[in-house]
């Protein structure tokens, strides 16, 4: 096993558009959910030695870690997990614990405007049954993730917005049978929060807030006990095939494995393999949390919920009440690595807490962290084999919504690994590969633009 100690310093300046692989042994960014989390979980270590085995799966997030869990109970294959870091070291450590129903970035009324009435059914249908894998693991008595604040609640940020939000609904109730409901300014202030910057919002029945670290542990702690192995400091620096094996080079020593999975999320090298080269688009995410509110900023701010909260920017802010009274909030801001530690960054959700709860002003943030997210370019995921001829499989592009989706991918990859695809594999998230992003590199010098117009947009619409 591999102790703290050993570990390397962490390094806030990767960025996976530019470098090959996070690095080897790095420690956890230094986030709200590391400091909480507990002692980590046991693992076996970094590779030291050659290795076979049936089924190699390269990253040790939410993803891989619970697809090793699946595969073992629910198919008997022990899977080898391989981590270049820590177990839930990359966005499983560093996303806002927002188990949200969705897959991808579309809204449901992007999904009827894409594929029509009866596929946007199918797709509801399937995040409702996904969303029970989630929720079943959230209550599972060997997972400690403090999962509460049932719901969702999608705040309107501008009149325009809310208009927008009642034509969602509408759509859910009537189209999907998803029972929402559109609250006014003064029912979001009476019964969940005092948002300044609110002007009604959508209230959904289903979403979990979770803490996202202590549910990888839990997922690691099954999967190891279960009979997978999960092998931390072990990146996969080269890959190989040959007589349909994949060599698999550590620096420890050469995995050799029948198949492989995927699972590297928004931390995939473009050089991993050509199967996934381009195939994600890295955009950092930031976060705060700030001290413990007393009991009279939470009298003014109103805190009367633990619900998860997003408002509708299109430079979106998340955030919620912890149990332990304080704030967590995170947004979009630094574009590359190097300029992730910038002050403004910083400032930018800070100026995001005064405006919505402006007695907070000022507040200390005690935890400053970022992380990548995996963008698809056409805002949906993919759980997939995608060339028959291999046995390489992965599961990416949740587009900053993996918390939940990612316990129902790991399920779904699990089936299509041992060969046993379950149904409702006809889905547009299990029928194609991952779009490829063009001109990846240059993207950068439009997500400045973009970036602009949308600040522009979220000021005055």
């Amino acid at each position: 096993m591999q102790t703290i100690n050993s570990l390397s310093p962490y390094n806030p300046f990767y960025d996976p558009l530019l470098d090959d692989n996070p690095g080897t042994g790095i420690n956890y960014a230094p986030s709200y959910w590391c400091d909480t989390a507990g002692e980590p979980p046991e693992n076996d270590g970094p590779v030291t030695s050659d290795l076979d085995v049936d089924v190699a799966i390269i990253g040790g997030g939410f993803t891989g870690l619970a697809t090793a869990m699946f595969l073992a109970q629910e198919h008997g294959i022990n899977a080898t997990v391989l981590e270049a870091n820590q177990v839930g070291w990359g966005c499983t450590s560093r996303n806002g614990g927002q188990g949200h129903l969705v897959w991808g970035r579309l809204s449901r009324s992007q999904w009827v405007k894409r594929w029509g009435v009866e596929m946007a059914r199918q797709l509801h249908d399937n995040t409702l049954q996904g969303f029970e894998i989630f929720q079943q693991l959230t209550e599972h008595p060997l997972i400690d993730c403090e999962p509460y604040g049932h719901g969702n609640l999608l705040i309107a940020h501008s009149k325009a917005a809310l208009r927008g939000l009642k034509t969602e609904s509408r759509l859910c109730n009537e189209i999907l049978s998803y029972k929402t409901r559109v609250l006014n300014h003064a029912e979001v202030k009476s019964d969940y929060l005092d948002d300044r910057e609110c002007k009604g919002a959508m209230l959904e029945p289903v979403g979990i807030a979770i803490h996202p670290l202590k549910l990888a542990y839990g997922y690691s702690n099954i999967a190891r006990s279960s009979g997978a192995k999960v092998h931390p400091s072990s990146p996969v620096l080269e890959w190989k095939q040959k007589n349909n094996i994949h060599y698999l080079h550590t620096p420890g020593g050469i995995v050799r494995a029948r198949s492989v999975a995927i699972a590297t999320a928004g931390y995939t090298s473009a050089n991993l393999h050509p199967l996934t080269a381009f195939r994600n688009m890295p955009i950092m995410a930031n976060s705060v949390v700030t001290r413990i509110l007393t009991d009279e900023e939470i009298a003014a701010c109103k805190l009367n919920t633990h619900l998860l909260i997003t408002d509708t920017r299109k430079l979106r802010h998340y955030y919620r009440f912890l149990p332990d009274k304080r704030l967590q909030i995170g947004t979009r801001s630094a574009i590359s690595g190097k300029d992730a530690q910038n002050p403004k960054n910083l400032k930018v959700v800070q100026d995001a807490i005064a405006r919505k709860f402006p007695i907070l002003k000022g507040i200390e943030t005690p935890w400053f962290w970022h992380g990548w997210m995996d963008i698809s370019h056409d805002m949906m995921p993919r759980i997939i084999q995608p060339d028959p001829s291999q046995q390489i499989f992965y599961s990416q592009g949740y587009s900053g919504n993996g918390v939940s989706f990612s316990a129902y991918a790991s399920f779904k990859l699990a089936e299509l690994i041992a060969g046993k695809p379950g149904q409702k594999n006809d889905l547009p998230i299990f029928t194609s590969p991952l779009p490829k992003h063009a001109l990846q590199p240059f993207r950068r010098l439009g997500q400045h633009l973009l970036y602009s117009y949308y600040k522009h947009y979220d000021k005055f619409r």
